[in-house]
């Protein structure tokens, strides 16, 4: 690709292990830099963005540059799902009777049959409820899975899907890896392999980010066909880069209703132009240039963040006028790499979108940096800094309060 794009090396990222190196990622709020983020309610020919019919106009606009900078575009040759129902059962959680249900998407690899891909699905719903219920769609991994290393302790309190169901939830996980496998050499695979047909990635291709989107997408498919599930109610979640995976869901799949951002760092809801934590270059690297375009790797080379034509503010904006929340740990306890403050500042410059087409109920509540534990509820974006360190788990209450009262307006 780098040959592609005559580009000879991508520059180091920020070094998040050694503090006294040349490039040590930087943690100074002293030292972020300045900057001026691009015009999100402005259309390209310098019109304002002044009413909703031109918001849409807008955000057009906003996709393309997404598509053909940052995430890349879903081909037209992107493989159709079959799903099948692997396995369902009665079980007990959270006190209550439930019904689980495991499914499997099969891509239909015909035109390319040395490629494919089985997207794995599973979601837990109270049983026998009288009404349709929401349910939120998390990234996550097979059951079973185990973290490299020495063994977690166990999170204290009850298990996120426990509260999700005491609170009229019922939940679902996709297995991104199932999707798209995460790494370079997996893009002969999955369903990117299968929709390039032995072909090599064009600089604007869709990368791992997008196709775990597109997936999340496929997924919401198969959920709105059981009766249970409020379709209309239906939200997405994600950590870390599961948080970047969710944000592009959100921006791009206008049927989800509300979304969960954690952690996402760069590349997710926290400002490029932010010198702060990751940098661009380190997504460029090749642990992970292939969540992104081929054209992404050009903001690594000759030209920089400063070049691109959008910011995080501008993906979050995506979202309106539906409510997501965002939340992240804090840079003491370990989650400085994902600019926490860098996301509150997108997630504030991106409330325009929601003012212009919900009045002042789509303000968001303050635009000063929360303290920590303080959360910004009332608006339709949500925030929140937990002192969890890495994780969703510490705002999973404050989620699930945020979800049930944003829901209850779109019931159905």
């Amino acid at each position: 690709m780098l040959d592609r794009l005559h580009i000879a090396d991508t520059r180091p990222g920020a070094d998040g292990f050694n503090p006294t190196a040349p490039n040590a990622a930087n943690y100074d709020e002293a030292k972020t830099g300045s900057y001026t983020l691009p015009e999100l309610m402005r259309l390209s020919d310098g019109t304002p963005v002044t009413s909703p019919e031109l918001w849409q106009r807008r955000r057009a606009e906003i996709v393309e540059l997404f598509d053909r900078e940052v995430y890349g575009r879903v081909p037209a040759t992107a493989p159709a799902i079959t799903w099948r129902t692997v396995k369902e059962e009665r079980a007990t959680e959270a006190g209550m009777p439930v019904v689980k249900r495991w499914l499997e998407g099969v891509a239909d690899n015909k035109a390319w049959p040395q490629a494919s891909a089985r997207i794995a699905l599973r979601y837990t719903m109270p049983a026998d409820a009288k009404v349709k219920l929401p349910l939120i769609l998390s990234f996550g991994f097979p059951e079973g899975f185990k973290f490299p290393g020495p063994p977690r302790a166990p999170d204290p309190g009850p298990p996120y899907t426990d509260q999700l169901l005491q609170a009229g939830f019922g939940y679902a996980v996709v297995v991104a890896n199932s999707i798209q496998a995460d790494n370079g050499a997996g893009l002969a695979n999955g369903v990117i392999g299968i929709s390039l047909r032995g072909k090599p990635r064009t600089p604007d291709d869709w990368g791992v980010l997008r196709a775990w989107a597109w997936g999340a997408s496929r997924a919401l498919d198969a959920l709105g066909r059981d009766p249970a599930i409020d379709a209309g109610r239906v939200g997405v979640e994600g950590l870390s880069r599961y948080g970047k995976a969710a944000l592009v869901t959100m921006a791009y799949d206008q049927r989800f209703a509300i979304g969960f951002i954690g952690s996402s760092g760069a590349g997710g809801a926290a400002l490029y132009r932010r010198n702060f934590g990751e940098r661009i270059g380190n997504l460029a690297a090749g642990g992970e240039y292939h969540w992104f375009a081929g054209n992404f790797l050009n903001y690594a080379g000759p030209r920089t963040e400063f070049d691109l034509p959008v910011d995080a503010h501008m993906l979050i904006a995506l979202a309106a006028p539906r409510p997501i929340f965002i939340g992240a740990g804090t840079v003491e306890t370990g989650d400085g790499w994902v600019d926490p403050k860098g996301s509150f500042l997108a997630a504030v410059a991106a409330s325009p979108a929601w003012e212009v087409l919900l009045g002042n109920p789509g303000k968001i509540e303050r635009t000063d940096f929360p303290p920590v534990l303080t959360a910004t509820l009332r608006g339709p974006i949500g925030f929140r800094q937990h002192q969890g360190g890495h994780n969703n788990r510490d705002n999973w209450p404050t989620f699930i309060d945020f979800a049930r009262a944003k829901l209850a307006a779109v019931r159905r």
